[in-house]
């Protein structure tokens, strides 16, 4: 018996430590290998330089960001302009039956004018109210209308950065997802959106990095997949340009 409470830990730990020894011999046993005990080399830090120099052109990055946002059960459209894209909002409000939208504080849909163009449904723009409750306001939103900030075409995803102005539950709450894609801001690699919060600095990040890839899938240990359940369940990504 221990004579002291720090010997009494000291044997625990060593009791731990021989049954840890003990289980990762076994395991290597039934593997007819010996322990890996050394941390493996590393030669180089992060992505090795042919994948900085990776690059697909314009079309082919539009190409396989639809093919793979599609792959997960995301909606892509390629339209040639703003004008194009608020008709397309307009058309599937219509379609969807949407009678509230929330949008986000953006210079890009103050010119989109959704409020001059929807009758049907009522259109609120995120925290331009002080006294309004915006995260309940965007739970109970049909529409949720963003502009993403970057997309990678490799991974099919797109980034959703949040701030004063751009409320996080735009993107989040409400039941379908609009998110325009100035089609300058398609990148091939999702590296080079990384890039720029580095640059950024840790005192000058954004108050939340989002990476959307399709609507919201979430699945329990029985792998039955449901979707919507976390965030929207229709995103739709317009490219635009």
């Amino acid at each position: 018996m221990a004579d002291t409470h720090q010997d009494w830990l000291a044997e625990l730990e060593a009791e731990s430590r021989a049954k840890q020894e003990a289980f990762m011999n076994g395991i290597a046993s039934k593997l007819g290998r010996p322990r890996v005990i050394e941390k493996p080399a590393h030669p180089y830090r992060g992505a090795p330089d042919f994948w900085h120099a990776f690059e697909w052109p314009l079309e082919e990055r539009i190409k396989r960001f639809a093919e793979n946002f599609q792959s997960v059960g995301g909606h892509v459209a390629r339209l040639s302009s703003l004008e194009d894209a608020k008709q397309f909002i307009v058309n599937k409000a219509e379609e969807m039956n949407a009678k509230y939208i929330i949008r986000q504080n953006q210079a890009e849909l103050d010119a989109l004018d959704l409020e001059g163009a929807l009758t049907d449904a009522k259109i609120t723009v995120w925290n331009r109210d002080p006294e309004e409750h915006w995260k309940a306001r965007a739970a109970e939103a049909d529409f949720g209308v963003v502009v993403a900030d970057y997309a990678a075409a490799y991974t099919g995803s797109m980034t959703v950065l949040s701030s004063q102005d751009k409320g996080r539950s735009v993107s989040l709450l409400p039941t379908v997802l609009m998110a325009i894609i100035p089609v300058d801001r398609l990148k091939t690699r999702l590296g080079e959106t990384l890039i720029n919060f580095d640059r950024a600095g840790r005192e000058n990040l954004p108050a939340g990095i989002h990476f959307i890839s399709g609507p919201s899938r979430s699945a329990d240990i029985e792998n039955d997949l449901t979707i919507g359940v976390h965030g929207p369940g229709v995103v739709y990504a317009l490219i635009i340009g």
